[in-house]
């Protein structure tokens, strides 16, 4: 009642007055009461300001070392942190952080003042974003309305920090028998929510001895609770450190046994744990030497469901990329599920036979299953780059090692095939291609 009169025209006049607040002039604004910044700022910034749709884009207005510099900057400083609950509007075009001193240039552009200035003292003499010429010496006026929208905005919106749970907090909660299972779930919910992008938070977990108490949690009878601490498990792996660490602490055990369990989710999720695991090396030969690893693997291959079968695909490409696994896949049966499972369509079988093929006992696997070279063709003519370049390869290693294999890639036109592949975009398939016709001309 007793607070200032807004023009009835507020809109127009903000867009067409000195008041302008990404525009050209601000002379005056008093008229802005300090409680009503907020709600300007959110009803008026979009249609007022013009939106940038390359934020998500590398700045290409970035120079003379100002990315390193504005990299260097991110961890530390509280405004980056937030940055992202502001509007787009409140940052400067050039470094992407919040304005603390927005001022505008004559383009009618505005930018923060340290940002333009350093743009500035480097020689430049054009709008970084229009690209228009400036004056020998330009004038940076201080734009008033939008530094003080963004500072009302930043005293009622900033948020709170929220403290990270205590992790011996959780943990007891996961390991004292008195714990009701709801409980359980709860402190598992937040462990993962914490630990998924955060990876202090990982470290402090595995510091404080969660591990043990987690693989207790996925050998438990009940599939939410098994789910949940896979799920947990699966997030203390995206560290490397952790990876070999967690297998030091018994996890391929446990998982293992999580892949014959009764819920299809806790399978394929332990089967993309194996897969974590998998991508260190020393972790590749303990996996396969582990009893009824690979095993477990090719039985989730063959009875699993469609994500139960992906997931077991890729745990066994990644398993068997170490060469000792894969006379093992190949003793568990893995090659005839996987050429069936390929016919079917999911391309990921192609690449586990790709690797398998390169050992002697894959090959002879791959040379009684009838059709075989007919279900390589079809990926050939029908499928992705991926499988492509897989199933050359496993027709290479095929044909490069016996000639009732290679007669009958013949027959089935591969030739032809390939020296259409030749010319293709993707360099690994022209590759490949070029090495199977060089095989197949050198046999005949």
């Amino acid at each position: 009642m007793g607070g200032p009169k807004y023009p009835s025209n507020f809109k127009s006049y903000v867009n067409h007055s000195p008041v302008n607040i990404k525009g050209i002039m601000v002379t005056e604004v008093a008229f802005i009461p300090t409680s009503q910044a907020r709600v300007l700022s959110l009803r008026f910034i979009s249609s007022i300001c013009p939106t940038r749709k390359d934020q998500n884009l590398k700045n290409p207005l970035l120079s003379w070392k100002e990315e390193s510099s504005i990299l260097e900057r991110e961890g530390g400083r509280s405004e980056l942190r937030m940055a992202t609950q502001f509007p787009d509007d409140f940052k400067c075009p050039i470094s992407l952080e919040i304005m603390s001193d927005p001022v505008i240039l004559s383009s009618g552009h505005t930018f923060d003042r340290s940002s333009i200035q350093r743009w500035l003292d480097s020689g430049h003499r054009t709008c970084p974003i229009t690209k228009l010429p400036l004056s020998e010496h330009p004038s940076l006026i201080p734009n008033h309305a939008l530094r003080s929208l963004i500072s009302n905005y930043t005293l009622v919106s900033a948020p709170k920090p929220q403290p990270h749970p205590e992790p011996q907090t959780l943990i007891a909660t996961l390991t004292s028998p008195s714990s009701p299972l709801h409980s359980k779930l709860h402190s598992l919910d937040q462990l993962n929510q914490f630990s998924k992008r955060n990876p202090a938070f990982r470290r402090r977990l595995t510091e404080s001895g969660a591990v043990s108490a987690v693989l207790n949690c996925v050998g438990s009878e009940d599939s939410s609770l098994q789910e949940k601490a896979l799920s947990l498990l699966l997030n203390l792996s995206l560290d490397d450190d952790n990876k070999v660490g967690l297998v030091a602490e018994g996890a391929i055990g446990r998982i293992v046994a999580a892949l014959h369990g009764r819920s299809p989710d806790c399978r394929a999720v332990a089967a993309t744990m194996l897969t974590s695991l998998a991508v260190v090396e020393v972790n590749r030969a303990t996996i396969g030497t582990y009893p009824y690893a690979i095993r477990a693997l090719v039985s989730l291959l063959r009875d699993g469901k469609g994500r139960e079968k992906k997931e077991a695909a890729t745990a066994l490409y990644a398993i068997c990329s170490f060469p000792d696994n894969r006379r093992r896949a190949v003793e568990c049966g893995a090659v005839p599920i996987l050429i069936r499972i390929a016919d079917s369509g999911l391309e990921r079988a192609v690449e586990v036979l790709g690797l398998l093929a390169k050992c002697k006992e894959g090959r002879e696997e791959m040379e009684k299953f009838n059709g075989c070279v007919k279900i390589l063709v079809r990926v050939l003519r029908n499928g992705s780059s991926r499988g492509v370049q897989y199933a050359l390869m496993t027709l290479n290693s095929l044909c490069s090692n016996g000639d009732g294999m290679c007669l009958e890639t013949m027959k089935e036109g591969v030739l032809e095939i390939c020296m259409g592949l030749v010319e293709d975009d993707n360099e690994k398939v022209r590759r490949n291609a070029s090495s199977l016709v060089q095989t197949l001309q050198g046999k005949h």
